[in-house]
């Protein structure tokens, strides 16, 4: 006898074997034990998630020999020829092919004779999306109006290009996406029964890959038993799909930590020499950043039998949760960004270098120093004094004395000389009843018309002093990344707007 793939051999036959979609099964066996029979069903839903197995099923459950029930016999002549194919009364129609309005008028003619051997006279139409506007119309006096003996199953996975008058004539059911655990608990329920061993993390690679696809996961299952010989393990499975190895990223992220560039380098040319895919490497490390989040915000949602639990516990414990935040945009912007780059290595590289140029200085790094940033207050809090008469006025480009001239001022290494702000002279103190306390930099920063990252950078500082014309603002240096010019700028430019 010859083989049978996998996705055919374990294609249910009943309602209750369908996996993932309960919310439809519920709803269709109401109906039938009801007898509450539509005439026009529309599933939707994307590949391989059960649309054309539940149309089978549902056209058993109409013919079955023992009559109309949720639960079909499978054993009478109906239920079997419907299951292998050959049911007369049972037209499956692949509109892909069959898109003109001549072909649908040759199908619905038809529809008119009672059938010749079952109780109902089911078309399976799949892809419906793909007919033509002419064929819609064609089938839409029939579709609003058929023969009692008629029923229609459509199947697409596109309907938002079925024209809304058909479907105002048909009940819809959406499928859903499996989830990942549900698919490699189904691969593991089928490997048990076929005596075939697996790895879990095997299963677990398979049920990603499948993207909610029972149909592709069953399908990649095959291809995994043929790669290992008969066995599903995980090392043999990431090299057939090109993953990539957690412990690569965990590395990266231990690099990063370290400031070792050169480090996160050599890694990004060792996956480059076993060609896995760079694609994968951003989307496993989107992932990775997703778990450190977690672990940071919520531990108790890690799951206890992680095998890099206490790996990623640690490195949770040494990031900051903004830079977590910051990292994982960074990784999705990069796969993002990845066909447009010279080529996927380039395109990996620089995102490395840039989780390297935004990563935060670490209290041991060598001159870090909290960074003080002074900013020239936007107006004095007491009137400007009347101006002298028998004094000339001063030019149009001359700065008007509401709004001073800025200044910013940044921490810098000791070797550097500071520059001196000759440009605006030494302003008395204000007295210190007229000081703004440290809390009303929230205030202040509430006013401010500021966005981005700017106003990151102003939201991470705190109020230190404020003399007239000038604002000292202290940064501490786990967000020294975010002391960048532009932002300065920007934030400058706004308190002296302000």
């Amino acid at each position: 006898m010859s083989y049978q793939v996998l996705a055919r051999k374990w294609r249910p036959r009943t309602f209750a074997s369908l996996v993932g979609q309960e919310h439809v099964v519920r709803a269709l066996t109401h109906a039938l034990t009801a007898r509450r029979l539509h005439h026009a069903y529309l599933f939707t839903g994307t590949r391989g998630v059960g649309k054309t197995t539940l149309a089978r099923i549902l056209a058993k459950a109409l013919n079955c020999e023992t009559g109309v029930s949720a639960t079909p016999c499978g054993s009478c002549s109906a239920c079997q020829e419907i299951d292998s194919g050959r049911f007369v009364d049972l037209l499956e129609v692949d509109a892909a092919t069959n898109t003109k309005v001549d072909e649908m008028r040759q199908l619905l003619e038809n529809a008119v004779y009672a059938p010749t051997r079952g109780r109902f006279k089911v078309y399976v139409i799949d892809e419906v999306h793909m007919l033509s506007n002419s064929a819609f119309n064609a089938m839409l006096k029939t579709l609003e109006e058929p023969p009692e003996h008629v029923k229609f199953i459509l199947a697409t996975t596109d309907p938002q290009k079925i024209p809304v008058t058909v479907l105002s004539r048909c009940l819809q059911f959406n499928l859903k996406q499996m989830t990942q655990p549900l698919i490699a608990s189904h691969l593991q329920q089928i490997l048990e029964v076929e005596a075939i061993s697996a790895e879990a993390g095997a299963l677990q690679l398979l049920a990603r890959s499948a993207a909610g696809s029972m149909r592709d996961a069953l399908s990649l299952l095959d291809q995994a038993i043929a790669h290992g010989s008969g066995k599903v393990e995980e090392t043999q499975v990431r090299e057939m799909l090109g993953a990539v190895d957690l412990d690569h990223l965990l590395s990266i992220v231990d690099a990063l930590l370290a400031g070792d560039a050169a480090a996160m380098l050599q890694i990004a040319d060792d996956m480059a020499a076993r060609s896995l895919s760079f694609d994968a490497a951003l989307q496993e490390m989107a992932a990775l950043f997703t778990r450190l989040q977690i672990a940071q915000l919520a531990p108790q949602a890690i799951a206890d039998d992680l095998p890099e639990r206490q790996r990623i516990e640690t490195l949770a414990a040494a990031l900051d949760p903004e830079f977590v935040q910051l990292a994982y945009q960074i990784a999705v912007h990069g796969r993002r960004e990845l066909p447009l780059a010279p080529d996927e290595l380039a395109g990996f590289v620089m995102t490395l270098l840039r989780l390297h140029a935004f990563r935060p200085a670490r209290e041991d790094d060598s001159g870090a120093r909290p960074a003080t940033v002074g900013v020239a207050a936007a107006r004095p809090a007491s009137a400007p004094p009347p101006a002298d008469a028998s004094r000339p006025a001063a030019p149009a480009a001359a700065d008007s004395p509401g709004r001073p001239a800025m200044e910013v001022a940044s921490a810098a290494p000791a070797a550097a000389p500071a520059t001196p702000a000759a440009a605006v002279p030494p302003a008395p103190l204000v007295p210190a009843a007229a000081a703004t306390p440290a809390g009303d930099w929230h205030q202040i920063l509430a006013a401010l018309r500021v966005s981005g990252m700017a106003r990151e950078l102003a939201q991470h500082c705190e109020l230190r002093e404020q003399q007239s014309g000038r604002i000292v603002l202290r940064l501490s240096p786990a967000h020294r990344h975010l002391l960048m010019k532009p932002a300065q700028d920007k934030l400058q430019q706004s308190l002296a707007e302000h």
